[in-house]
């Protein structure tokens, strides 16, 4: 696979099943950057069939009506993601949610159909990305082998409802911190983006809690997340922005940072505090992801 593509921001992503058109109908409105048509949990075993047509109508008016990504999330038996791949490997989906991956191999072989799909139907190569989510102790523990297992592998995420019960226990932030961070140590070590918050996306009750989730998953290294309902989006926006004192901070970082260079100093000091390599290089990635942030609004204002 040879096609290089940007890396999206996706700070928001709302889950809209696909089969139920009050919620259709406003999902462009919502703000998100990514919208996520459901095949999965969603969805009943009965009306599965009549999702996967829904697919396609569907991307086609999310298209024509907004600025948002789209993907779509698969079921996880062969016999049924084999059937959502058909309908949703189209023009106009971004990427697949891959549920309950179960290794490299797992990966590999839903790559391979998406490669056909996208030969047959005249698609780019590459052009549909994954996003995948581990929702079991086992693949866990393999999860720096699933992270590199397919370049058209772009995001990690933990599946947290399904990953409490898998262990027997709540989906609480508590039991949720430790493997969250090794779903994030594995995705950035592979040059992935790291998907999700420090607790679950079952709760949207407390939006003041949630802010605090998401500040705190932000902290820790987190990029975006998932969402099942609208007032979740603005924090979630909001919550993996760089805030304007930081974007302020890193530019004056990184200007002091050419000046010491300028006069052969790798270090200074800046507010009473050591300034060096690796701080230097937190201020520049977090300016570049303000500017893929701006140029996202840009897009999405003006419609193009």
């Amino acid at each position: 696979m040879s096609t290089q593509l940007p890396v999206p921001v996706w700070r928001s992503s709302l889950f809209v099943p696909v089969n139920v058109e009050r919620f259709l109908a406003k999902a462009s409105q919502r703000g998100a950057d990514a919208l996520i048509l459901d095949l999965e949990d969603s969805i009943a075993p009965g009306d599965k069939e009549a999702a996967r047509r829904a697919v396609a109508p569907a991307v086609e008016r999310l298209c024509r009506e907004g600025r948002s990504d789209i993907l779509v999330r698969i079921n996880q038996p062969l016999e049924l993601a084999v059937r959502d791949l058909e309908a949703a490997v189209i023009p106009g989906v971004d990427a697949i949610m891959v549920t309950k991956v179960e290794g490299p191999d797992h990966l590999r072989l839903l790559d391979e159909l998406v490669g056909r799909l996208e030969l047959r139907r005249g698609l780019p190569e590459g052009r549909i990305r994954f996003m995948g989510l581990i929702e079991a102790p086992g693949p866990l523990a393999r999860a720096h082998e699933i992270a590199r297992a397919t370049p058209r592998l772009m995001a990690l995420s933990l599946g947290a409802e399904d990953y409490a019960t898998a262990i027997g226990g709540k989906p609480t932030e508590e039991v949720l911190l430790m493997p969250k961070q090794q779903i994030l140590q594995a995705a950035r070590a592979a040059g992935l983006q790291p998907m999700g918050t420090i607790g679950t996306v079952a709760g949207f009750g407390d939006l003041a809690a949630y802010e605090r989730i998401v500040r705190r998953s932000a902290a820790f290294g987190f990029v975006g997340a998932s969402c099942i309902h609208p007032a979740q989006v603005p924090v979630l926006n909001a919550g993996f922005t760089p805030s304007p004192e930081e974007v302020a901070e890193a530019e004056r970082i990184v200007a002091m940072d050419r000046e010491a260079a300028a006069e052969g100093r790798g270090s200074f000091a800046l507010d009473g505090k050591m300034i060096d390599i690796p701080v230097v290089q937190r201020a520049e990635a977090l300016l570049a992801r303000a500017r893929a942030i701006a140029a996202r609004r840009g897009a999405a204002s003006s419609g193009s």
